[in-house]
């Protein structure tokens, strides 16, 4: 029997490229659309990640996401499960605005908010918070998916949720969550599950910012 074959394999995977990324404007939870750029992206992902023969994706129910977990879902026999708790940070009154606007409008705030997690945009959430309402969606897939151990789920998202959702699986002292960086688009995490039992898990942090292909944007 293979070393692994009790072991949960967790990919968090981001969407795939939209307008607002290309023009560095804060998205949170505005629901915005996947440029062709995007679209691509989505489909290099899949070609790549379809061998890890997935039992289960679940997506942000935001339009970004979820076109992106539909193009991997495409090369499966899977139908994508959209859950909200996948969302996006709420990042209040930034929302719309461009980083040059947030950085004139809130000076400092931008670092801040990077460098803090228990920072929270006006009228917003923090990371801590974000990490709070995602984790639960992995708990009840360890409950409810007794043939997960020895196979792989992907979670498709963005790129602030899967830091704060990896922090709490982590389970990251809060002052420790800013070491895990910005993710390009398309990019994935990979985590695994060691722990003897679903309430000791022992998440590892296998993979940070993997891709089908080398991500300038981020370096």
């Amino acid at each position: 029997m293979s070393k692994y074959a009790g072991v949960r394999t967790l990919i968090l995977l981001r969407h795939g490229q939209t307008e607002w990324n290309a023009a560095d404007r804060m998205q949170g939870q505005i629901d915005t659309d996947l440029t062709e750029l995007g679209r691509r992206q989505a489909k290099e992902a899949a070609r790549e990640l379809v061998s890890r023969n997935a039992i289960a994706i679940v997506s942000s129910d935001l339009r970004r996401a979820f076109e992106t977990a539909s193009a991997l879902a495409e090369h499966t026999s899977l139908d994508v499960v959209p859950d909200p708790r996948l969302r996006e940070t709420d990042l209040g009154d930034w929302e719309g605005l461009t980083h040059l606007e947030v950085d004139t409008d809130y000076p400092g705030a931008r670092q801040a908010w990077r460098l803090d997690a228990t920072y929270r945009p006006p009228n917003g959430e923090n990371k801590l918070e974000v990490g709070a309402r995602s984790l639960p969606v992995v708990r009840e897939l360890l409950v409810e998916r007794q043939d997960w151990p020895g196979r792989t789920i992907i979670l498709v998202a963005h790129g602030g949720l899967i830091a704060g959702l990896t922090a709490a699986l982590l389970d990251l002292p809060p002052a420790n969550w800013p070491v895990l960086g910005g993710l390009a688009n398309t990019s994935w995490v990979q985590l695994s599950s060691h722990g003897p039992s679903i309430d000791q898990p022992g998440w590892r942090l296998d993979v940070w910012n993997a891709s089908a292909k080398v991500a300038p944007d981020v370096l």
